[in-house]
């Protein structure tokens, strides 16, 4: 099982579901191009980029054009995915959740919470320079993941106060919110764990078995998240994400 997912397969169902939500969401640009979703599009766009970039690592070991990376701070992409994802990720959540929410007091909160965390986070990087390379930051994860939960929670109460509460099952912004509330709700608690992600350059992993563990808890969220994206697209109408209920 970890023979098959992880040493040969892990990377690849991971792209492929990660660029057929991106494929998918630029073959339907047109359908969502006069509404907030197209940010989303690009959003999958970058994702599938920056993950293609984060795989340099699959080429620094021995015999390979990237082995002098090998003992550096770059022979693994902790930092990478931290920037990227950790924290790219988030500021975009926060700001395409302004676009998308009506009332005035939660996108406020969205635009100072997200001010507040790339504050802390550049400031924490700062204060742990060297460890940015050798593992992840929880603090950052577990902050990520409640603005996440805001935006998603706001979202929902927008939908239960507004007229579109029978037909929110045709929202693209429904099943990005519902998806992206499952996979940090599932991801989250990980990070309690991930000390023994911990890398060193002398002696590898800390603990492999749990790397087998967290690999496969998220490939199974990963494609849960991006098959949802991917259907949400096809299956959904463009809406005016500015007509859902009165702007308060």
């Amino acid at each position: 099982m970890d023979e098959f997912f992880l040493k040969h397969n892990y990377l690849v169902l991971t792209y492929t579901v990660e660029v057929l939500a991106a494929i998918t969401g630029i073959f339907l640009f047109k359908k969502y191009k006069n509404t907030n979703s197209k940010y989303f599009i690009l959003f999958l766009i970058y994702l599938t980029i920056c993950d293609w970039l984060g795989a340099y690592t699959t080429y620094v070991h021995e015999g390979r054009f990237l082995s002098f990376f090998i003992g550096t701070v770059f022979e693994k992409n902790f930092w990478w995915s931290t920037l990227f994802w950790k924290i790219g990720a988030i500021v975009f959540f926060a700001f395409y959740y302004q676009k998308v929410l009506i009332y005035k007091r939660f996108k406020k909160v969205l635009k100072w919470s997200n001010y507040f965390f790339v504050i802390f986070s550049i400031i924490y990087i700062i204060i742990n320079w060297e460890d940015y390379f050798t593992r992840f930051f929880p603090v950052i994860d577990i902050l990520g993941a409640i603005i996440i939960f805001m935006c998603s929670v706001f979202y929902f109460i927008e939908i239960l106060q507004s007229e579109t509460t029978l037909t929110f099952y045709k929202s693209l912004n429904f099943y990005i919110s519902a998806a992206i509330f499952i996979w940090w709700l599932i991801i989250t608690p990980i990070v309690f764990y991930d000390i023994y992600f911990t890398y060193d350059l002398k002696n590898s992993y800390k603990d492999l078995n749990f790397v087998f563990l967290r690999s496969q808890i998220y490939l199974f969220a990963n494609i849960f998240m991006y098959s949802t994206f991917t259907f949400a697209l096809i299956f959904c109408k463009p809406e005016n994400d500015d007509m859902l209920i009165e702007n308060k």
